[in-house]
Formats: C-alpha cells, structure tokens, sequence
C-alpha cells in the first residue's frame, strides 16, 4: 500500500487544507504504519509554467523531431502521471483562490493529462480524498452562491474524468478569524471547521479500510 498526497497552498505554515489532509494522512498511517507516503507540495515547488504547452505540443510531434524543452516536458508529465498510477490511495489539499483553482494546480492537471495514455482514467476506482477550502461563504442564499469555480471542477477532473472513488471534504469561511469585516461569522466558522476536521478523520478511517 502506498498513499500519494498533494497539497497546493502557498501558504503551508497557515494552510486550513494541510490541516484537513493532515487528519486523513494520520488516520491512513495508524491503519498503515510501515507504508511509504509520497508528497508534492505545488505551493511550495511548483511546476514550470510552460511546461505543459511543451508536453503537448511534443505529444504532437514525432519523436525524432521533438525539442530539448519538449522531451523534457513529457518526461515531467510521465513522472506525474506515474505517480498517481503507482498509489494505492490519493490525497488532495487544494485550497480556493480567486474563485477558482490555482495556476500551479492547473499545470498540474494538465502534464498528468499530457503523460497519460490518452484519455485514461487514471484514477480508476482509486479511493481518493479531496481537502478543499474556501476563506469565504459560497453557500446556498449567500451573496457569492455560485462564484465558487473550484470545487466543481476539481471533481469533474477527479471523479469524472480521471473516475476516482472520490469523497469531498470542505470548509468555508476559513478567512473569518482573520479578516476585518468578518467577525461576525467567526462562530460559523469555527462550527464549520470543526465539522470539516470530524469529516477528515472518518475520511482518513474509510479510505485505509479500501
């Protein structure tokens, strides 16, 4: 058994994602003790920028004929793709930013999907668990219900795309504790981190039990 974990902050050291993660990476290791845990922090190394637009076009272009920069991005995009393949459970802490995912974890996306065979599912069935987390309210009745373009894709990508065992973990108003304006929503939010955390840990349980 191993467990691939990804997180996407660039703020570790504050991350309320990392936290949730943290929960589900504690609970798989107490089921499974002396299994390796392979990390990628994209928050904190993330991926060159162009790489992705390299390992496509190199995907179009015979072999013989491909760029240093092109061979270079494929063999990136293979490692990635090889990564998640080797897993036996997947791990994924991807915070909301500016309405929607981040450009590190897009170029993420996008080499897993280039070092792929096409089209594959390459999530097939894998119990997968993703942290996200908003620092505001998205929810239903809220003034920004709807402006949350994260959390829809990343399980388009991952359940539908890539057809993973998914279960979803998410926590709002995460900013409330910190920013003015938002005081009175800190009790909200505390009950809603709480809840988040109680979710991580039964996550953690069930996806060592698969």
């Amino acid at each position: 058994m191993s467990l691939f974990r990804l997180d996407a902050s660039i703020l570790p050291g504050t991350s309320v994602s990392a936290e949730l993660a943290d929960l589900v990476q504690s609970e798989w290791a107490a089921v499974h003790p002396d299994t390796p845990v392979v990390r990628r922090h994209l928050g904190t190394d993330p991926l060159p920028a162009d790489a992705w637009a390299h390992a496509h076009t190199g995907n179009l272009t015979p072999e013989p004929d491909r760029t240093p920069a092109q061979r270079d991005a494929l063999a990136l995009a293979g490692s990635l793709a090889a990564e998640l393949a080797a897993a036996e459970a997947v791990l994924l802490a991807v915070p909301l930013y500016n309405f929607g995912v981040s450009q590190h974890f897009k170029a993420w996306v996008d080499l897993v999907i280039a070092g792929a065979p096409l089209g594959s599912p390459v999530l097939k069935d894998k119990p997968t668990v993703l942290a996200t987390v908003r620092g505001g309210g998205y929810a239903p009745g809220t003034p920004r219900e709807g402006w949350d373009h994260s959390t829809p894709y990343l399980k388009r990508i991952l359940a539908d795309v890539w057809q993973a065992d998914l279960v979803v973990i998410e926590c709002e108003l995460t900013l409330a504790a910190t920013s003015p304006g938002m005081e009175h929503l800190q009790d909200l939010a505390a009950d809603l981190r709480a809840e988040a955390l109680a979710a991580a840990r039964d996550a953690g349980r069930a996806t060592a039990a698969k």
